[in-house]
């Protein structure tokens, strides 16, 4: 950062101290808090956090922000995994932890409008009695903003998609400090540029995201879950390829290697078998989902899957998600002291036992610890190494995984990230996977940001 870049920050700062007083902080320990929380990736705190209450208060930030050339970053629940949150050129952190309405439920046209800091829990306790609901589950209770502006996905995308395929229209304050509307809640439109996916997944780069409104879906009549296990991994994999490729509507199935359920058991009170093993979950009427249960128990048996229990018991079923949510506290739990270097990939669904034998024979190659968990129905899955971070050896290692397994997934004919996005920890790995595209992508950031103030330095 130059010394006149220096100087217009410290004016921004002064400014913005002025206009939000006790809600402009500048504590280590505050901003630390919105630099990374769980990547690996080094802390790079802003200068300081502005705790917004509205979307004239992001206005007014990136207003006078752009004015001096000052970096904004857009912070929600803390919860990315490749550094999103972290500044490595300083400015102002938006918390927008405040901004947590929700604004209006429209049951008729089965659609929600939220401010960003709305979290995916609180969101859907607010819905419960409306008999509808918001499907995108990625683990973690992340705020709306974020989860749009990583594209997350999660456990239920296999059938209800991912943040791409739910967010009808958002309002984002741009670089220049105008508040725009992407689009209107119709669920078709062929007016323009699509703006929403562009903003969507952006990682704040692009704008800041002040509203958004969401497409609901009807609570199920049945909601059937189960377990099974298998004798090896390729077994799971070829049961979930044939389960999609049947066209099974199943709502969820994830996958946990053996060490992620010897993990689950420990930390979440389970007694599973310690085996490759599936959890699925089936939506429907109670007719349907016991016909797709059976059924799916007629596929896995194919591919020498055994002790299918499925259940329509809420609190059964509760539990065993909850440990799914857990399993990277889990993970971890298994290396107390130890940290968690966690990535994910995604392939297309015919190379998924490919991708994963190939990742499971790097792990022991290289004697890691490495739990692997994943969305399979998707192809998505990721892996947890669990390495002392104060060991530069081990963090090196594990960087190398990592980049082992994004360059296997493009090889593939898939990504280097399903659903983490690229922040800090992937930008490498852009290229090799969309080529001159990247390009394009550069200059439509410097079209829109010509200054460079949002969120600098990540994705490119």
């Amino acid at each position: 950062m130059t010394e006149s870049t220096e100087r217009n920050v410290s004016l921004a700062l002064d400014i913005l101290h002025q206009r939000f007083g006790d809600r402009f902080l500048t504590g280590h320990s505050i901003r630390e808090q919105h630099g990374h929380t769980t990547t690996y990736l080094k802390n790079q705190p802003p200068d300081a956090v502005v705790m917004a209450q509205s979307a004239e208060d992001v206005t007014w930030v990136v207003q006078v922000c752009a004015e001096h050339r000052c970096p904004v970053i857009a912070f929600g629940a803390g919860s990315s995994l490749e550094g999103q949150l972290n500044a490595p050129a300083g400015g102002v952190s938006i918390d927008m932890s405040a901004m947590d309405k929700i604004l209006k439920v429209d049951q008729n046209d089965l659609t929600v409008t939220v401010q960003p800091g709305v979290k995916r829990v609180a969101l859907n306790e607010h819905l419960r009695d409306t008999g509808l609901f918001f499907p995108i589950d990625p683990g973690a209770d992340a705020s709306m903003g974020g989860m749009a502006s990583t594209r997350a996905s999660g456990t239920n995308a296999v059938r209800y998609g991912t943040m791409k395929d739910n967010v009808l229209s958002l309002k984002a304050v741009m670089a220049d400090g105008r508040e725009i509307t992407t689009a209107s809640r119709a669920k078709k439109t062929s007016a323009g540029y699509d703006m929403t996916r562009l903003l969507v997944g952006a990682e704040g780069t692009l704008g800041v995201i002040t509203e958004l409104t969401l497409k609901l879906h009807g609570l199920p009549e049945s909601i059937v879950g189960g377990v099974c296990n298998f004798p090896d991994i390729e077994s799971v994999c070829q049961a979930t390829i044939q389960t999609i490729q049947y066209g099974l509507p199943i709502a969820r199935i994830e996958m946990l290697d053996e060490v992620q359920v010897r993990a689950c058991n420990a930390y979440s009170k389970l007694s599973l078998a310690e085996k490759p093993t599936l959890f699925v979950e089936f939506h429907g009427s109670e007719a349907s989902t016991q016909e797709q249960s059976e059924t799916f128990n007629e596929i896995i048996q194919e591919f020498g899957g055994s002790d299918f229990e499925w259940t329509s018991n809420t609190e059964e079923r509760t539990k065993l998600w909850q440990a799914r949510h857990d399993a990277y506290w889990a993970a971890r739990a298994l290396r107390p002291g130890c940290d968690a270097v966690v990535t994910d990939a995604c392939v297309p669904i015919s190379r998924l036992a490919d991708c994963v034998e190939e990742t499971l024979k790097d792990i022991q190659e290289h004697n890691l610890l490495a739990p692997i968990v994943g969305h399979v129905g998707d192809g998505n899955f990721h892996t947890a190494v669990l390495i002392d971070m104060d060991n530069p050896d081990a963090v090196n290692t594990a960087k190398q995984f990592a980049e082992r397994l994004s360059l296997r997934a493009i090889a593939m004919g898939g990504t280097c990230t399903g659903e983490h996005g690229i922040g800090q920890g992937k930008k490498s790995y852009l290229r090799q996977e969309l080529g001159d595209t990247v390009d394009f992508m550069s200059m439509i950031k410097s079209s829109l940001d010509p200054l460079n103030i949002m969120n600098p330095e990540k994705i490119f």
